[in-house]
């Protein structure tokens, strides 16, 4: 064993061990507990981060932990190698994107085995292989078979001078990021999923899913958005038409004082016709994001058109205005303004001067409405035969007379809208669909429909749209000349089901076999909040997708979810543009793969914000030389307590007392260590670690020669600490079990457990109060009855100078804690 601890050598050592022996590779076993545990895939952007560092060594922690506890492990890595920053990368650096992105995975993948995840690299996957998306290719078709996918146009942001789509984050300011001109929207041919189709049941799951983060169902359930309401029916003034309106709030229906259109609505494109300033405004709003996000923040802008609708009830004539702030995509793309009641509604008619009518008054006090919109519940008021009901009963009543009149229907909406999976982008899995002059719309029969790799790539349009040995085809119906569909899919259809190929990643002759059904759902994942609405939400749709196609046997893709937060340095998030990045090479080759390890697990609970700290990576680095120190040095008498010694042959009535209470420290902090992994506390994992390390480090000497127990101590001591210690420090325990010659392997050593034998205490600490204030502690018998308890109390000196010319009227005894002695005047 060498004296110093050289980090380089010995996880470069222990790194060619395990991949040597296939340590990590895993197969299927019915004999063992299946543990699958899987941190969100990398995009490979060519290096490694902290914040995957942080991320990817939670995962090995919990990985490592469950395979000494006797699971089958499967932990997996792979790659989500499609998507935009490939492309802009291509035009950085002029080469295509498949060239930067597979020198990319083989750069990130040596940094992910320096690091000694223990991953089974045998399951890799690169969702850019044509291997992996013929399988989402086939899927989709499936699904088209099935009816729940379809094309419809839909709103793009649209670079008029580059002439191509761009994504939302390529927008600056209104203007496209490379070519600097006003971006419009324009409508497009898009394919769609209907992930609406399994609202419900998106909704209802998240209450299965007891072991997410209340936030990340709470988002989703936002996301998903389900209101109950009513579906009403305003004519339209002068015309046999109609205008249908969703509301959630039938009981403010006396106070609409005006109807607002999304600028996409076809009402609004016909008053466009009819009145040039309308049509202005409709070119306004033509470069507008329509995201829920985007709007809420957006300024208010507003038109009144020539159209009037009449009130269902009142008769009234209500005007017809268009507003940017409208959602076509939501319910009819039309909302009944009710300003009293509603804040968006009443800052929009104080600016346009509109009224303000109230029909609901608070419980409670008058409102000001100087002040903003009443939108509470209350009675109602000004609503004819409704007057004096409360907000819910009047909803009711109202609805089922517009019901009994045919002028309403109850509804069910979602803001959840169906999924657009079109990307008018290269790098991409291609759609696989055909289009063709005769027969239309038909499947793609040949999978996989390959991405070129080999392009010339400038950024302004898709390589493929301008490839005919691409897009020229024969249609496999009628067998004339069509086209390939140009379109790629969005990447989160990659990341959406890759969690269940890395099961049968080799399966060729179908999308999953029986692997998946032994594997999934995945025991434990762990990423990102910022994934909650997105990826979170399409993996359980893709889940139940793939179950009703047989794919599956399970409803949801993710029992337990871990969210870790962000690691900050000088309180603000590392990024390369705030030039606040630590480089994780540079530490592992100071430091070693441990250290860093270690000091990520240590400086925050996963779940939270982790502060970067040069002295903190520098005191984790201390703590694994001190262990190394005291391993060494006392390296001879653990291997020979390993050769010999066996705790059944200690006759612990004669140890000495002061070690037994060092092993019982032990044992406490081993319970607590055991707790803290459960609850994926690794912080204080590491501060048990150190605590051991403290106590073994003063072990006191014995009485007497024949009642020492210092050798079995250190043996048992640091074979506890090295175990609780390996899933987060694997390299350097990996060597000193070795070393020390404990059996085995230690990333197969059975999980520590606290001896019964010399745990059994002789004496026990009580508390003494006297009418409940602290007077003194006395030592007990840890068998002693109460009786005898209380009179080694009373002879104790503290409290008979306590109670001298007192009345003893009471003793309590509390067993193990205290005793209180209450006494008054004689």
């Amino acid at each position: 064993m060498e004296a110093q601890y050289n980090p380089q050598e010995i996880e470069q050592n222990t790194q060619t061990f395990w991949q040597e022996r296939n340590t990590f590779q895993t197969t299927e076993d019915l004999n063992k507990t299946k543990f699958y545990c899987l941190s969100m895939f990398p995009y490979p952007s060519g290096y490694l981060h902290m914040g995957h560092v942080r991320n990817y060594t939670i995962g090995d922690v919990i990985s490592r932990h469950q395979r000494m506890l006797g699971k089958n492990v499967l932990q997996p890595m792979g790659w989500d190698a499609f998507g935009l920053p490939a492309e802009n990368a291509a035009i950085q650096n002029k080469v295509p994107p498949a060239e930067w992105t597979y020198k990319n995975i083989d750069y990130m993948r040596n940094q992910l085995k320096r690091l000694g995840f223990g991953f089974d690299w045998s399951r890799e996957i690169t969702t850019c292989d044509p291997r992996y998306y013929r399988w989402e290719q086939w899927f989709f078709l499936k699904l088209y078979e099935k009816g729940l996918v379809y094309k419809k146009n839909a709103e793009v942001n649209w670079d008029p001078v580059d002439q191509t789509v761009l994504a939302n984050e390529q927008v600056v300011d209104g203007r496209g990021w490379r070519s600097g001109a006003l971006v419009e929207r324009r409508e497009v041919p898009q394919w769609f999923l209907k992930i609406t189709a399994y609202a419900d049941e998106l909704l209802n799951d998240l209450d299965k899913l007891t072991q997410w983060p209340e936030q990340v169902k709470a988002m989703q359930k936002n996301w998903i958005g389900r209101s109950e309401g009513a579906e009403i029916t305003f004519p339209i003034t002068g015309t046999r038409e109609t205008l249908t309106i969703f509301t959630t709030r039938p009981d403010t229906l006396f106070g609409v004082t005006y109807v607002a259109l999304a600028p996409q609505h076809p009402l609004a494109k016909l008053a466009a016709e009819k009145n040039p300033a309308v049509q202005t405004f409709l070119e306004s709003c033509r470069n507008i994001k329509v995201s829920e996000a985007d709007l809420a923040t957006l300024e208010k802008k507003g038109i009144a058109t020539d159209f009037t609708v009449t009130h269902p009830i009142t008769n009234a004539k209500i005007p017809v205005w268009i507003a940017n702030f409208v959602l076509m995509e939501y319910g009819s793309g039309a909302v009944m303004a009710v300003p009293a009641h509603d804040q968006r509604d009443f800052e929009f008619a104080t600016q346009y001067q509109l009224p303000i009518k109230q029909v609901i008054k608070p419980n409670a006090a008058a409102w000001d409405f100087s002040k903003g919109a009443f939108v509470d519940a209350g009675i109602i008021m000004a609503s004819e035969q409704f007057n004096g009901l409360d907000s819910k009963t009047a909803g009711t009543q109202i609805t089922d007379h517009l019901v009994a009149e045919h002028q309403a229907k109850r509804k069910i909406n979602f803001r959840l809208r169906d999924w657009g999976v079109s990307r008018q982008r290269y790098w991409g899995t291609p759609i696989p669909i055909i289009n063709c002059a005769t027969c239309g719309t038909v499947a793609a029969q040949d999978l996989p429909v390959v991405l070129p790799e080999k392009v010339k790539f400038d950024g302004v349009t898709s390589p493929i749209k301008s490839m005919p040995e691409f897009y020229q085809t024969t249609c496999p119906q009628c067998g004339g000349a069509a086209e390939r569909e140009t379109d790629t899919f969005d990447t989160f259809f990659e990341s959406s089901w890759y969690y269940v190929r890395f099961a049968c990643k080799k399966q060729d002759s179908a999308m999953l076999d029986g692997r998946a059904n032994y594997w999934a759902p995945v025991d434990q994942y762990i990423g990102g909040i910022e994934h909650a609405v997105m990826h979170l939400l399409y993996a359980r749709f893709m889940h139940k997708l793939m179950r009703d196609e047989g794919l599956l046997n399970s409803d949801e893709p993710f029992i337990r979810l871990l969210t870790q937060g962000m690691v900050l340095n000088q309180g603000i998030k590392m990024s390369k543009s705030k030039g606040n990045t630590v480089d994780p090479q540079h530490l592992i080759e100071r430091y070693g793969a441990d250290t860093v390890r270690l000091f990520t697990m240590f400086a925050a609970p996963p779940e939270q914000s982790l502060e970067w700290s040069d002295s903190g990576v520098e005191g984790a680095h201390r703590f694994l030389k001190r262990l190394w120190s005291l391993a060494y040095e006392h390296a001879d008498v653990i291997k020979a307590e390993n050769a010999v010694h066996n705790s059944q042959n200690i006759n612990w009535d004669n140890t000495d007392s002061k070690q037994r209470d060092v092993l019982r420290q032990i044992y406490d902090v081993l319970e607590q260590a055991k707790y803290d992994y459960e609850r994926q506390q690794f912080n204080t994992v590491v501060s048990g670690c150190m605590k051991l390390l403290n106590l073994l480090a003063k072990i006191p000497d014995a009485s007497t020669a024949d009642t020492d127990i210092k050798p079995y101590i250190m043996q048992q001591g640091l074979s506890m600490l090295l175990r609780l210690l390996a899933p987060i420090a694997p390299h350097m325990t990996h060597q000193l079990w070795q070393d020390l010659h404990y059996d085995g392997l230690i990333l197969d050593a059975p999980w520590p457990k606290a001896s019964t034998a010399p745990l059994k205490i002789d004496q026990i600490e009580l508390v003494v109060q006297i009418n409940g204030k602290l007077r003194s502690r006395i030592q007990a018998p840890s068998d002693a009855d109460t009786k005898t308890i209380e009179e080694i109390a009373l002879r104790d000196v503290k409290v008979q100078q306590a109670t001298v010319d007192k009345l003893i009227k009471k003793i309590i005894t509390v067993p193990g804690k205290l005793i209180n002695i209450v006494v008054g005047e004689k």
